[in-house]
């Protein structure tokens, strides 16, 4: 293989991997001149691919889907298969192969032409594979471009229905998409709210990219693991109650941490906190977490409230007694 063919083959690497690479860096990381990578950049155009270029000091060169698939030694029936499949894997969540998949899957249907991904949708509507229990449906499109923005950096505009259909439109950086139980979710961060969110995937109705680049804000991968547990457990519970406490919002989210999603400011010395559980035991459980002194009111629900007051009273009762005899 001549050295022309492997720079031009190590170019369309790095076109792949990010949607947006200034010629500058590109030179960089090949060793050659800006000029030199032009006509690496012709070259693959000729093979086929669609090298896009933008002038000027923020210029650069950027991987675009054509008017045919490039030569991946794919057919056109093989690459629809393969992107029919990737997104079903994608969508049930394979054990162990959640990243991979989404990265193949971005990969591929960047560079598919528009007639190919419209044989992709149509077909992928009509297989229907088993699902686990009631796992919310999730759009395989929505999914991929979602993951190709996450890996390129690239800030997005969503359209999003909350849980009880409020919809609206957030402007965010996307970090990681994770799956945990039986739903994805996106870890962003808000650029209106100034603020981590976490959304589920499956309530994002539209994704738009805005073409607008962003620096990775740092975050640890065990916050990532713990916002989205959060998320994942921020689910309609039996049992919902919200408690009042006698904590300024600022204070209460600083000792709360992540656990403090969906607390609002009641006033400004109070905090208004949404909790709930499986069963009374369960809601009762996030009340303990409290801290020490600080006084609180709550709209725990009947008939839980007069079971937790029980519960509460005969405690008490254990407790002011005398310690039972120790036998033996």
């Amino acid at each position: 293989m001549s050295d022309t063919t492997s720079r031009a083959l190590a170019l369309l690497n790095l076109l792949q991997t990010h949607r947006h690479w200034p010629g500058t860096e590109l030179a960089s990381r090949l060793r050659v001149t800006e000029r030199t990578v032009r006509r690496d950049v012709d070259r693959l155009r000729d093979l086929g691919y669609r090298v896009e270029s933008t002038p000027g000091a923020a210029g650069g060169y950027r991987l675009e889907a054509g008017s045919a698939v490039p030569p991946l030694l794919l057919t056109d029936d093989e690459a629809v298969t393969m992107a029919i499949g990737l997104r079903v894997a994608a969508t049930q969540q394979l054990v162990g192969g959640a990243e991979v998949t989404l990265t193949a899957l971005a990969k591929l249907e960047q560079v598919l032409p528009s007639a190919l991904r419209r044989r992709v949708n149509a077909l992928a509507e009509s297989v229907q594979p088993p699902r686990i229990g009631d796992a919310p449906v999730v759009s395989p499109e929505v999914l991929g471009e979602i993951a190709l923005a996450t890996r390129d950096t690239e800030r997005l505009r969503l359209r999003y229905v909350d849980g009880v259909g409020v919809e609206s439109i957030r402007r965010v950086e996307p970090h990681a998409l994770a799956p945990a139980g039986r739903k994805w979710f996106l870890l962003c961060w808000d650029l209106d709210r100034d603020d981590w969110r976490t959304f589920r995937v499956d309530r994002i109705e539209t994704v738009e990219h805005t073409r607008v680049l962003f620096a990775r804000r740092p975050i640890t991968p065990e916050e990532i693991e713990e916002r989205v547990f959060v998320a994942s457990s921020w689910s309609p519970q039996k049992v919902e109650a919200d408690a009042v406490m006698d904590l300024p919002l600022d204070e209460m989210q600083e000792r709360f941490g992540v656990w403090s999603q969906g607390a609002t400011a009641e006033d400004a010395q109070r905090t208004r906190w949404p909790f709930g559980g499986s069963d009374w035991r369960d809601a009762m459980y996030a009340l303990l977490w409290i801290p020490e002194g600080v006084e609180y009111t709550t709209t725990f629900p009947e008939p839980w409230r007069a079971e937790l007051r029980e519960a509460v009273e005969r405690m008490l009762r254990a407790l002011d007694a005398p310690a039972p005899d120790v036998v033996g």
